[in-house]
């Protein structure tokens, strides 16, 4: 089972991981706080100290086509916000 889906890029996240050492994971629907902090040791090479989980729900989506109304739902997710212990670091753009 693949725990980490990605990583939440954005400027709220990386002001984040800059001031109070956190990064965001979208993860798996069933995943525990046990296997998320496992996963992003294993992964990353750090030692995690915290784990924060927020599961969101799909919102219903409504589109006006020509054929008529369309209406669906967006996935529902997961997301986990990982602290790190003082001096422990995750760079996203090494690899770029």
């Amino acid at each position: 089972m693949n725990i980490l889906l990605k990583p939440i890029v954005t400027e709220k996240m990386t002001d984040q991981g800059d001031k109070f050492n956190r990064y965001g994971f979208i993860v798996a629907r069933n995943a525990n706080k046990i296997q998320i902090k496992k996963a992003v040791e294993e992964l990353y090479g750090v030692t995690v100290e915290d784990v924060n989980t927020m599961n969101y729900g799909g919102k219903r989506k409504t589109r006006n086509t020509r054929s008529g109304l369309l209406v669906g739902r967006t996935a529902a997710t997961k997301k986990a916000i990982i602290t790190l212990a003082e001096g422990s670091k995750i760079d996203f753009y090494s690899n770029i």
